[in-house]
């Protein structure tokens, strides 16, 4: 997170989001809580997992985890609002950004047609000063996301996808990075709070096989969430690292 300095809320006017993320539980740590609140406002918003997170359990065989997982983001995402959860297949803790990705993603963006796109933070740390660093597959996702906004715009990028009936879509006003240090914008999220630990608490499984296995999802959210809302002049909020498109 940015220090010092006073935050901007979030564009608030816009029906349709896409959240797209690496991996289950990456919504949950922080931006949950910013995702109750925006379905209570009645905005749909699908969320869509790279990976089904099966190499994020040490005890857990990935064949085993996957499909853990995919239940337990399931009941996290209906917590907060959301009915449409989709799995992309793509294998956990390998994610290569590239041409290949871009297509994917792009794809999915022209089938959702979102105003709004949430990521997860992609820069190489969590905090200004480098000490707590990011994992390769944020880092790729995050990236990849804005290059499939613009290629989604592109008539004549992924042409085989305007050929099977897909419309190119240029609709897509914002990329918001949940988390990153970069933040200089915010949601406040103190009436959806316990929502948005309720959801990280349903990632129940993995949870468990965190360090010691006592970890307190909401003393962790509280942590990072009033310090947020310092920023914004409210009690809880979620940040957000914004990228335009909607200037070009």
């Amino acid at each position: 997170m940015t220090d010092d300095v006073q935050w901007q809320p979030v564009d608030e006017d816009w029906q349709r989001g896409l959240a797209i993320v690496a991996h289950p539980d990456d919504l949950e740590f922080g931006a949950a809580a910013a995702v109750a609140r925006w379905t209570a406002q009645g905005k749909d918003i699908v969320y869509v997992l790279l990976t089904s997170g099966e190499a994020g359990i040490d005890a857990m065989d990935p064949d085993e985890a996957g499909p853990v997982r995919e239940v337990e983001q399931r009941a996290s995402a209906a917590i907060v609002g959301v009915e449409q959860v989709e799995f992309l297949g793509l294998p956990d803790g390998v994610i290569e950004a590239g041409v290949t990705l871009r297509s994917v993603l792009a794809r999915v963006i022209r089938v959702h047609r979102p105003e709004i796109v949430i990521t997860n933070n992609f820069r190489d740390s969590w905090d200004p000063d480098g000490a707590a660093l990011n994992m390769a597959d944020h880092i790729a996702t995050g990236k990849s996301v804005l290059d499939a906004v613009r290629d989604a715009a592109n008539r004549w990028v992924f042409r085989d996808q305007i050929d099977e009936g897909l419309e190119k879509w240029g609709g897509v006003r914002q990329v918001w990075a949940a988390g990153s240090p970069r933040a200089r914008h915010g949601v406040d999220t103190t009436a959806t709070f316990e929502l948005g630990v309720r959801s990280l608490e349903a990632h129940a499984a993995y949870l468990r096989g965190l360090g010691s296995g006592d970890f307190d999802a909401e003393e962790f959210l509280e942590g990072f969430s009033r310090q947020s809302g310092a920023r914004l002049g409210t009690k809880y909020a979620t940040g957000f690292e914004v990228f335009h498109f909607d200037l070009y």
